[in-house]
Formats: C-alpha cells, sequence, structure tokens
C-alpha cells in the first residue's frame, strides 16, 4: 500500500513539475476554436459540405453529406438541424432536377 502510494505521489509531482512549454505546438487554438473543431455548427457543417462538393465534381451536394458523415462517423439522422438555409435550397434544387422533388416553388424538403 505504501509503494503504491509514493509511486502515485511521485507521479503526480512530475505531472505537476513538468515543463509545459517545451511540448511543441504546432497550432495554438483557443477553447473556442477547439470546441468548433470538434463540435460542427450550421455554418462549419455546410462549410465543409460546399468544400467537398467543389473538390469532388461527380459528387453531388447529397453524396457530399453521406461522405462526411461516413468519413466522420456521423449518424445521418443527425445532420437536418446542421443543414444551413442556403444548403437546404441547393438540396432542394438538386432534388428537383433528379426528380425527387416536384418543380413547385412550395416543394419543401422532408428533413
Amino acid at each position: 500500500m505504501t509503494i503504491l502510494l509514493l509511486t502515485s505521489t511521485s507521479l503526480i509531482e512530475s505531472l505537476l513539475n513538468s515543463n509545459y512549454s517545451n511540448m511543441p505546438k504546432s497550432e495554438e487554438l483557443s477553447v473556442d476554436q477547439l470546441i468548433e473543431k470538434k463540435f460542427y455548427n450550421s455554418r462549419t457543417f455546410s462549410e465543409e459540405i460546399e468544400k467537398i462538393a467543389k473538390e469532388n465534381k461527380d459528387m453531388k451536394y447529397m453524396d457530399s453529406i453521406v461522405f462526411f458523415c461516413e468519413s466522420n462517423n456521423i449518424d445521418i439522422e443527425s445532420i437536418p438541424k446542421l443543414i444551413s438555409k442556403p444548403l437546404k435550397e441547393k438540396l432542394k434544387a438538386e432534388a428537383m432536377e433528379l426528380n425527387l422533388l416536384k418543380r413547385t416553388s412550395h416543394a419543401k424538403l422532408p428533413l
């Protein structure tokens, strides 16, 4: 018991005395940037989808969303709340082009 206590105490002391300024700082990000990088909001999600669609000309917006979800292990059912209005309009136009929606001005995506 004493050995375990001494070991854990020395481990804690070594962690507390570590000089973290010597660690490499390849990217210094603020807490907000770290949160935004980990958790997507509507703006960053839409930017990522736009980027994927532009880089892959043969990929439509729907395909880009599915690809993004599969790449990042995100459940596809959690995506509708992240889709911005401009992206919804692009998806709507794409769905009309593919005859998935009627070509009316009152059509809405079932999201």
